[in-house]
């Protein structure tokens, strides 16, 4: 009831910041000097009124505060719009909101399987050549650029053949079997994952690695040591949970942090993601676009935050206590 209470009262605060994101973004955008229908302008072919009736429908003859609250109302009500192409922003969203998820949750799941033990891994094997390997290896993964590294895939990927250079599928993915669909997901998904993956893992391997060392030199670990337990009781029984609880903290922000991360990617794979959209859409000034895919990402960032709120409820007894105090 306690942990019900908790996100009840999370998710009321939560409202205030996606109001505030949305206010910042679409005033942001609108002052922005890109004209939305540049392109039809610039088209011999369509007629004045034409263009006006699209002005009209867009809202751009009207003041900003009052097609920001036309936004916003229609926002609520779950209507989206429609993109300047004419098409339906929710369908938009629903092609490529899932794609997203996909690619974050995979990097997500390998960066904490093999960062997570490699940071305790180069904690207990402190300042031995093994430590000294990661630490250059996570320096190389910190170092280089998302944009670079993904360039140079794409080239190998060229060269070599040896796996697909864009999109999520292949063009006979339809007439594929089960197992042949999987395996075709498979091969589109391995570059840009690993290009994620290499990214994240340097930092949640470095962070492990720092919060472990700073646990093992605390006065409970050295008592324990004292009594006489096993190494192997101290670390992964006394130390290693309280090493966890910051790493916990970070997860919420893997999503925003891969998100942002996962746009230039996506470009650049040409994978049909969320990320590939906010792009395409601000170059566009596409507001309506726009707005709801920043949106999308803002919910995607606040549900990271409160399933990682869950999860230190769950593992950490001080912070159960704290709450029941309050209630």
């Amino acid at each position: 009831m306690e942990i019900l209470k908790y996100i009840f009262k999370r998710i009321l605060q939560t409202i205030p910041l996606l109001i505030i994101v949305s206010l910042i973004s679409f005033f942001i955008i609108r002052l922005s000097p890109v004209d939305p229908l540049a392109e039809l302008r610039l088209n011999p072919s369509v007629s004045k009124e034409t263009l006006q009736r699209e002005t009209e429908r867009l809202g751009l003859d009207k003041p900003i505060i009052v097609q920001y609250g036309k936004w916003a109302k229609s926002f609520i009500k779950g209507d989206l719009g429609v993109t300047s192409n004419g098409e339906l922003v929710s369908v938009k969203l629903k092609e490529r909101i899932p794609n997203t998820l996909l690619l974050t949750v995979i990097v997500i799941f390998l960066s904490w399987s093999v960062g997570v033990p490699l940071g305790i891994l180069a904690a207990i094997n402190w300042k031995s050549p093994l430590d000294r390997l990661l630490t250059i290896l996570t320096s190389i993964g910190m170092a280089i650029p998302s944009f670079f590294f993904a360039v140079l895939l794409l080239i190998l990927a060229v060269k070599t053949g040896w796996f697909p250079v864009g999109g999520l599928t292949s063009s006979n993915f339809l007439e594929m079997s089960f197992t042949e669909k999987v395996c075709d997901i498979t091969r589109h998904l391995v570059l840009p994952v690993t290009v994620l993956f290499t990214l994240s893992l340097a930092g949640l391997q470095r962070q492990m690695r720092a919060n472990l060392l700073d646990v093992l030199d605390s006065d409970y670990v050295k008592f324990a040591r004292a009594k006489g337990l096993s190494e192997f009781k101290v670390i992964f029984k006394h130390a290693l949970r309280n090493a966890v609880n910051p790493m916990i903290t970070l997860l919420g922000f893997e999503f925003a942090g891969l998100l942002s991360g996962a746009a230039l990617t996506e470009y650049v794979f040409q994978y049909p993601g969320l990320g590939r959209l906010i792009l395409e859409a601000v170059l566009k000034s596409d507001i309506n676009l726009v707005m709801a895919s920043l949106m999308m990402g803002a919910i995607m960032l606040v549900l990271g935050n409160l399933i990682a709120d869950i999860l230190l409820i769950i593992t950490d007894p001080r912070i159960r206590q704290k709450n029941g105090g309050q209630a």
